[in-house]
């Protein structure tokens, strides 16, 4: 079981005094002390851990995110920034003897941008909505999570999300352009813009995937595309899940770079069928939805080469979109996919860790071998072009012992990433959820570094504790300098 710091019953003591003082800040409803109205935030979308927050906070204004930073960091309380919610590696799970700082309200979109194919948002506007918001004007936000309409972009950019079409168009951090930050200690920044490109270190990139352990963003700069002229969906079933993994890997090979690349495995296949009625191959092991987008004469050469190398994998059906509808009910299945296999079982455990796609079929099969040792079912849908697999381990919490079995397979699953090439996360984050597997990717050294990084920008680590990095260090006990008979080593540096 995952376990989080222990609570410091200083702060818990002066929780009183630190609502009045947030109460001052935030007036009206924007503080929630209550228990009941706590329970509310007691988790994320991983479910299976529940904490409630000392007190929760939902600012309006960047100025307001401010101060409470800066009265947090003066008073030495940890702050649990929380956008939507639907983080599935408990990213916004609370703290004991933390603030939870909600970001909600932060729901405007400040600015929209046709000349300079961009929009100013902030960081509680729903992925979806951003796309709506241009729709008019032919344009769109590429990244495309299965949870864009609920999602927020402020929580797209703490965990680099990405979704069906990021293949093609890039992750969070090909598509943010800009990024107004709140620091532990309040001082507002900004990092990037409008501007094609920044001078110095590229902060924006490390920001982008941090987990809301570096700052609190309050405005999101992203760039938004027009529409292709064109867009069809190829859905092909195929015999063998090895099929699958040797024509992804051809498809890319030949050059070839689809809009969408999605597989679902039998299981997936006949949930998500039961749920939308897409019209996929229930006698399928596994189906491939490729989209590719362009011109015409484009497109349909595409199609064509697809198909030619879908056939010599083992393809056993292949249908291609003859219209708009039919392309959004391929893809609606895909999208749905999550909430049709909760069909399936009481319970199931979403995974998200990436894989080279040459060894998709070698993964699967190896899962399905634990399937035996674990006794519990995997449904398969991931992101095939770019190896980010999503397994979802399905099981009964109401049946003991079944949550910690859930977690071991998971956590197999996701050495098994690591050990054919891959690595632990996709576009879920770490979190919580994969925090104590760090080290099967990264040495002592490797995680020093990525911490002396959080400590440049959170130097008493109270932004996000006891996420990511499997033990919590204070920046001190990683700065410590060695002094020996009175002598520093290596006195010719420079000392900061």
């Amino acid at each position: 079981m995952i376990r989080m710091p222990a609570p410091d019953e200083a702060v818990l003591a002066r929780r009183s005094e630190i609502v009045d003082a947030l109460r001052r800040i935030v007036p009206g409803e924007g503080v929630i002390d209550s228990e009941p109205e706590r329970r509310a935030f007691e988790c994320d979308g991983l479910t299976a851990y529940r904490q409630l927050p000392m007190v929760v906070v939902l600012p309006e204004t960047t100025a307001q995110v401010s101060e409470i930073l800066r009265y947090c960091h003066a008073n030495r309380i940890k702050v649990v920034p929380r956008g939507a919610g639907t983080s599935l590696s408990g990213g916004a799970l609370p703290l004991q003897d933390g603030i939870l700082l909600g970001l909600g309200k932060f729901k405007r979109i400040l600015d929209i941008d046709v000349e300079n194919r961009c929009i100013v948002v902030q960081p509680g506007v729903t992925n979806l909505g951003i796309s709506q918001a241009v729709q008019a004007q032919g344009l769109y936000y590429a990244p495309d999570p299965s949870s864009q309409i609920a999602c927020t972009i402020g929580g797209n950019v703490a965990e680099n999300s990405g979704g069906v079409h990021c293949l093609k168009y890039g992750l969070t951090t090909n598509n943010v352009i800009g990024v107004e930050l709140v620091m532990m200690d309040g001082e507002i920044i900004r990092l990037g813009g409008k501007h094609f490109d920044a001078s110095g270190y590229d902060l924006l990139g490390v920001l982008v995937g941090s987990e809301g352990m570096l700052g609190v963003v309050t405005e999101v700069t992203v760039r938004i595309l027009p529409k292709p002229p064109g867009a069809r969906a190829l859905m092909i079933g195929f015999a063998t899940i090895e099929g699958v993994g040797h024509c992804v890997a051809e498809v890319i090979a030949t050059g070839i770079i689809p809009g969408g690349m999605e597989m679902m495995d039998h299981l997936a296949i006949e949930a998500a069928e039961a749920f939308v009625h897409a019209g996929y191959p229930l006698d399928a092991a596994a189906l491939l939805i490729i989209e590719l987008d362009g011109c015409a004469a484009e497109i349909d050469h595409l199609i064509a080469a697809v198909e030619a190398i879908a056939g010599r994998h083992g393809a056993t059906s292949c249908r291609a979109s003859q219209s708009e509808e039919e392309r959004l009910l391929f893809w609606a299945g895909r999208k749905a996919a999550f909430p049709a296999v909760g069909r399936l079982s009481p319970d199931y455990y979403c995974m998200d860790g990436t894989i080279p796609r040459r060894q998709i079929g070698t993964v699967l099969q190896r899962m399905e071998e634990m399937e035996a040792k674990y006794k519990l079912r995997v449904a398969n849908v991931f992101h095939a072009g770019d190896g980010n697999l999503h397994p979802l381990i399905l099981y009964d919490a109401n049946r003991p012992g079944e949550l910690q079995r859930a977690e071991d397979f998971g956590n197999d699953i996701l050495r098994l990433c690591v050990e054919v090439g891959g690595v632990l996360t996709g576009e879920h984050g770490v979190g919580v959820e994969k925090r104590d597997l760090m080290g099967t990717m990264f040495n002592d050294s490797d995680l020093a570094q990525q911490t002396r990084l959080k400590c440049a920008f959170d130097s008493e680590s109270l932004l996000n504790p006891g996420k990511v990095f499997p033990q919590l260090c204070r920046c001190a006990e990683l700065g410590r300098v060695h002094v020996h008979a009175g002598n520093l080593r290596f006195p010719d540096l420079p000392r900061f």
